[in-house]
Formats: C-alpha cells, structure tokens, sequence
C-alpha cells in the first residue's frame, strides 16, 4: 500500500496549519495536485478514486471535461472581467436564456454571484424586496451558505452559528428527517406532523403568516445528512407556501444539476419553486452562484442589490460550455445517473443487511448518503466510526466526505465509469465490514 499521505503531502499541511485559517479539512489528509474523468491525484502522485466530486462540484468528472477547460481558456484570451454590474456583455445574457431553457416555464429573471451562499443570500433579499414582507422560515438540519444572511438560514451544526448571532427574522421548524422523526412518529403513519407543526405552531403562534416573504427548502438536504423527505412534505410545505402568498425558495446548490438525475432536485417531488439557486457544478470548478426568479414576481429596484465579479466571463465560458454538454447529453445523463445511483443503493443495502453499523441507506440517483449507528434499536450515531470509515476509505484509494452527524456521502461524479463505481464501492464495503467487526468485537470485550 501506498505510504498516504506522502512526506510531500505531510510537509504542505504542515505549513497550512501555520498561516491559514482553519475550515474542516482535519479528518482528510488529501493535498490535491491534479485530476481528470474518474480520478484525483495527490503530490504524492497518490491516486484516488473521486466519491466527492470535490463537494458536489465536478459532476461531469474531476477537473470538468475538456470542452469546459477549453472555453475558459479561450475566454480567458479575450476578457475576464466584463463589470457586470455596471457595464453589458452578451455571454452571460446568452448562458441564462439557456439556463432558463431547463427551468419550469413562468422563469424569466437570472442573477449572477460566486457562490451558493451568495446565491442564497440574493434570495433572501429578493423574497423580501418582491413581498415586502420581513420573516422566512428555514428547517433544522437545513445548511445554506456561511454569510450573515444565509447563515440565519442554516441550522446543521451549532459550530456553524456559535459567537455569530442573534439572527433577527428566520424561524426554523423541524424537517421530515424520518429515520429520526423529532415528533417521535414513523412514516407514513405520522400524518405529516412535520407540516402540521408549521402550520399549528410557528404560523400560529411564532409570526403571522402575513409576516413571512420565503420559506427555504433543500429539496434533499445535503450537510445536513443527505436527508430525503417524503414527497408529501415538499408538497405539504409548497401549499403552505402559496396558502400564504409566501415565497417559496428552493436552494438546489448540492442537489441540482443532474445530482438527482432530474435537471432540479424538487421535480422529483412534483413541485415547482418561486425562487430557485444553483451553484457548486454549475460552473465545472469555477466559482459562480445563480439566483432566478420567477418572472411575475417582476424586477429589483436598481442597485438594491449587486456584486462585483457576478458574471464573470470565465466563469460564464465555462458554465455556458457544461450546460451545453449536458444539454446535449442529456438523455444519456440522466439514465446514467439513474442507473448508476440504483447501483450505488443495491450494493449499499447488501452492505445495510451484512453490517449493523449501518442505520439507513437513502438517496435519490447519484446523491446517496449513508448513515452510521452504534446501535440500531437506539440509534446512537456512530460519528468516530464514521470518521474512521472515511479515514481509512482514503489511505485504501478513495476520497469520501462526511455529512450530518454520523453520514457519509456518496457523490461520484455522475460521468463515472462503472468499473470505477464498483472498484469504490468495493474499497468502502470492505472498510465499512472492518468498522462493523471493530464494533462488534468491542461490545462482546465490554
């Protein structure tokens, strides 16, 4: 086995930990050097099969495809900032009316920013600037971005809020987590408590309705778990939303394009939003967020809202390049990322009925997480059992993030090949039965 991570990886961490700031990349001692297709490399020349898809990003393979590389690069070579903001340009007009292209009919307003959070926090202002209304609501579990805005939004992890708030006007209200029901009830059975909640509780009793401009919803939440709901919760929720004339916003940052091998995560729901953001591969590695509204919610006064790099020629080359891919390969994408994900979730529950240290195994196409438990009557979260898992998936060859408290997330890229597929799922099966013997060995010793 490969001696990972190597002294050039050791060496580069090192003086990481000296100047930069510290963000989350403790557990996953990877030092990424170069990539393509299936496949990332370290400065080792270590190489490593791409679970990750570098946080949801490279969904058309490590490093993008080559047609995306080569629009950047030629842009590049003509102009990089066009000011946006302040002055026109036609790729990005072109980019969103094909955007728009693969939206539900009524879209007709796009907005250009960085990143997710950017393109949340857009949308919160635009939700109260179209409704003149001043509350949202947002779900425990739910991760949206990081800035002031978006951070009164998200509720995943306390760490994540800790010495930042109060965070005025957002109230959050319990999602349909089933396997962890927080109303303590078992689906279907429950009767939808979860949006009974909302609407006898925090509608009822926390503010007005008339007082809400948005309700925020990760179609499936990502950081938060990889949590799947069930189809009536999104519906449940979309009719509360337009009982109340309250918008409603779906943040498809993780879950879009493609992810769940429909183009937006909500149409596996049968729901349409007010407002919708995308980022992360929207762009093929490049930074870039996109807000779009719906066109009768009409326009923002001037200046109210802007940003300096938003539309970002590079950016919108490279963007304009994937959505022209996947467009023209969009048959072909989207049966891959079904086929595939059911693979995914066959292999993953044989593992489920060999391994009790698995609780749950849940997904939709090529966005599957698996949750980790100590137990499976008391459904104590696994979370050292879980961080070992990913630790040791990567000295063995493959690259795993966490999710939630105790989940892994599988999120290959959705162009890779099967043998690569199967050759991860193999390295991870076989580590998951290692934990699984760990922990088995330790509660007969104990």
């Amino acid at each position: 086995m490969a001696n990972i991570p190597g002294k050039n990886a050791i060496e580069i961490i090192r003086r990481d930990k000296r100047v930069m700031l510290t963000t989350s990349r403790d557990d996953i001692p990877f030092v990424a050097d170069h990539g393509s297709g299936d496949y990332a490399y370290d400065v080792d020349g270590n190489r490593f099969i791409d679970f990750s898809s570098f946080i949801s990003v490279y969904n058309m393979g490590v490093n993008a495809n080559k047609e995306i590389r080569e629009a950047a690069k030629k842009q590049i070579d003509r102009l990089i900032h066009p000011a946006f903001t302040d002055y026109y340009s036609e790729l990005p007009v072109a980019f969103a009316e094909r955007l728009l292209d693969q939206m539900p009919s009524g879209f007709g307003r796009v907005f250009y920013s960085n990143s997710g959070t950017e393109a949340n926090e857009a949308a919160l202002k635009f939700a109260r600037l179209f409704t003149k209304r001043q509350y949202a609501l947002s779900f425990y579990g739910a991760f949206h971005g990081r800035t002031m805005g978006s951070l009164s939004l998200t509720a995943s992890k306390s760490v994540q809020r800790e010495h930042f708030g109060p965070f005025p006007n957002v109230i959050h209200a319990p999602y349909a987590y089933c396997y962890r029901c927080p109303f303590g009830k078992e689906y279907p059975g429950c009767g939808m408590e979860c949006v009974e909640y909302i609407k006898k509780t925090v509608l009822a009793k926390e503010a007005s309705p008339k007082e809400f401009s948005s309700i925020f919803i990760e179609p499936v939440q990502g950081e938060g778990g990889y949590i799947v709901p069930p189809k009536e919760f999104v519906r449940g929720i979309r009719e509360i939303s337009e009982d109340n004339g309250i918008l409603l916003v779906s943040d498809e940052v993780q879950s879009g394009y493609m992810r769940t091998g429909k183009f937006l995560a909500t149409d596996n729901f049968g729901v349409k939003s007010d407002i919708y953001t995308m980022a992360k591969s929207i762009a093929g590695g490049l930074p870039m967020g996109v807000t779009l509204t719906r066109s009768s919610l009409g326009d923002i006064p001037p200046g109210s809202h802007a940003n300096t790099f938003g539309g970002n020629l590079v950016a919108i080359a490279a963007a304009n390049a994937s959505l022209a891919y996947l467009s023209r390969n969009m048959r072909s994408l989207t049966k891959g990322t079904m086929d595939k994900g059911k693979r995914m979730k066959k292999e993953l529950d044989a593992l489920y009925e060999r391994n009790e240290i698995i609780g749950d195994v849940r997904g939709i196409g090529m966005m599957v997480g698996v949750e980790f438990v100590r137990d499976r009557k008391t459904k104590e979260p696994a979370r050292k059992e879980r961080d070992w898992i990913i630790a040791e998936s990567f000295r063995k060859g493959l690259l795993l993030l966490p999710a939630g408290e105790s989940t892994i997330r599988l999120i290959p890229p959705l162009t890779i090949s099967t043998k690569s597929l199967d050759a991860g799922l193999e390295i991870f099966g076989n580590v998951v039965k290692e934990a699984n013997a760990s922990l088995k060995s330790g509660r007969k010793s104990g």
